[in-house]
């Protein structure tokens, strides 16, 4: 019995160490907040599209068709150091280029890394967007409110 002890208290911690918990899902979002002129909450009443050009050169769409809405969850890039995003409703587009710096977040050695961002600049085109005001500039694993976008008009 005494001989089986230290074989049973390493099986145990070689078991323990092997354990390995990477974050199933390590997608950084910005998160855009629909606001009226007047600073209150906006919902989207016509359809949205916003797409993007990926790294290959091929256009993606981060959300398609959207309505009803109140708030807008976008991935970031952890390639690039501005992020082009078109927006699009009934037909007009506006540009939205986002300006960041990328960081590697490790969450242990044996998982593959996860990039959060800080956020230096916005601009946009102005042809739907009346105003795009940075709240947050830290976007990370945290979903509070990184922009307030103000539309032009009640779409």
């Amino acid at each position: 019995m005494r001989r089986l002890l230290p074989l049973f208290l390493l099986a145990v911690i070689v078991s323990a160490c092997s354990s390995i918990e990477c974050p199933i899902n390590n997608v950084v979002e910005a998160v855009y907040t629909l606001r009226k002129a007047t600073g209150e909450v906006d919902t989207l009443y016509d359809t949205l599209t916003i797409t993007t050009q990926r790294s290959d050169g091929q256009d993606t769409v981060l959300l398609n068709k959207a309505v009803g809405i109140t708030e807008i969850l976008l991935p970031m890039s952890h390639t690039n150091d501005v992020d082009v995003l078109n927006f699009t409703i009934g037909g007009t587009t506006d540009v939205v280029k986002v300006s960041k710096t990328n960081i590697p977040h490790f969450e242990s050695v044996d998982c593959t890394p996860s990039y959060f961002h800080e956020i230096t600049g916005v601009e946009w085109t102005g042809t739907l967007i009346d105003d795009i005001v940075t709240k947050k500039t830290a976007v990370s694993y945290d979903t509070t409110t990184n922009f307030y976008i103000v539309f032009k008009k009640s779409y």
